[in-house]
């Protein structure tokens, strides 16, 4: 598999993101639901957004894994919030682990009236390989 970044400029670098990406020779896509902070019983979480991030972000690494794929290779990452004002309050988390695993992913953020239950951020990711 081939991936190449495609970013005119610069400054989405401090964003964590990347303005395009294009794959070449795939052996594989997997399409991930959104992931959110729900427990592995099905309880949807009722605490802060950063607690929350954590979870969705631990949700969507088992999915991928389980998949077989590897997160460095997630080329598109959709996030949707409740809050986006709450979301960068804890922004470093997800720049962390953007890092901690080379990302390279095309992203869109989405700040939407609601998710299911009690639920605040849902992560939502094409990988391939």
């Amino acid at each position: 598999m081939e991936k190449r970044a495609i970013n005119p400029w610069q400054w989405q670098d401090q964003r964590s993101y990347v303005q395009a990406v294009e794959v070449k020779q795939t052996e594989g896509i997997l399409y991930c639901s959104g992931q959110a902070a729900v427990h592995a019983d099905g309880r949807s979480s009722t605490d802060d957004m950063k607690t929350q991030l954590l979870l969705a972000i631990r949700n969507l690494e088992q999915v991928i894994h389980e998949a077989g794929y590897e997160c460095q290779n997630i080329v598109r990452l959709n996030v949707f919030t409740t809050s986006s004002a709450e979301l960068f309050t804890c922004f470093d988390v997800f720049q962390d682990w953007v890092a901690k695993h080379s990302i390279q992913q095309a992203t869109t953020l989405l700040e939407v009236k609601s998710l299911f239950e009690t639920l605040k951020i849902e992560l939502e990711a094409t990988v391939v390989k």
